[in-house]
């Protein structure tokens, strides 16, 4: 169980406390934590937003197109107009704004119903990278892992990556994110192979090889 995040049971739609998560913790405690995450199902959408609540979550980072050849990749867990309810947890659209060819950010209010409490949600949604498949453009993904560190500087809550399975795209993401941070911070030497590693041992499955 410490390599999974847990729900209080007791307010899930179906008093379960699963979701198919797993918190990813760097070995530098001052670096972001991650909570790596399968992308939401028609029968999870309030799993993954009283997740994205409880865990204090601001920032979603969303790899994965909804679908790949008529292949559904992940459920379309937001509203694209007003607002949509998800158990207790009412999702409304503030923002959505396109970037660029490959990504576009979107902008919730994130309302608890029980405690009438609401939160802003800003989701970074990468669209050029199949699945099994690198990133269209490296230049894109860095300009997107930028913008995503710019809306979650000074914050200590653990941001929510996603792909379709939440390991393939989603652990290279991280690991990418959790390097250049070393690098960032004047490291001289890392050792990519132990980070890898270190992520599998928190989430098996992390970052597909051939």
């Amino acid at each position: 169980d410490h390599s999974r995040i847990c729900l209080k049971a007791e307010n899930s739609h179906d008093n379960s406390d699963y979701i198919n998560a797993s918190p990813i913790m760097d070995h530098d405690p001052r670096n972001p934590a991650y909570i790596a995450t399968q992308g939401p199902l028609p029968a999870t959408v309030a799993d993954f937003w009283q997740m994205v609540w409880e865990n204090g979550c601001v920032v979603i980072v969303m790899l994965t197109p909804l679908a790949e050849n008529g292949v559904k990749q992940c459920y379309h867990y937001w509203p694209d107009e007003g607002s949509n309810l998800y158990h207790i947890y009412e999702v409304n659209l503030v923002s959505e704004h396109i970037w660029c060819e490959d990504f576009l950010v979107r902008s919730f209010y994130l309302k608890n119903l029980q405690t009438n409490e609401t939160r802003t949600v800003t989701q970074f949604h990468f669209l050029s990278w199949n699945d099994q498949r690198v990133p269209a453009s490296t230049r894109s993904l860095l300009d997107f892992r930028r913008k995503v560190n710019k809306c979650y500087r000074g914050r200590s809550c653990p941001v929510v990556v996603h792909c379709s399975d939440g390991a393939g795209r989603s652990g290279t993401y991280i690991l990418i994110d959790m390097v250049l941070n070393k690098m960032a911070k004047g490291a001289k030497e890392i050792d990519i192979a132990a980070t890898l590693e270190h992520l599998r041992d928190q989430r098996p499955g992390m970052v597909q090889t051939k």
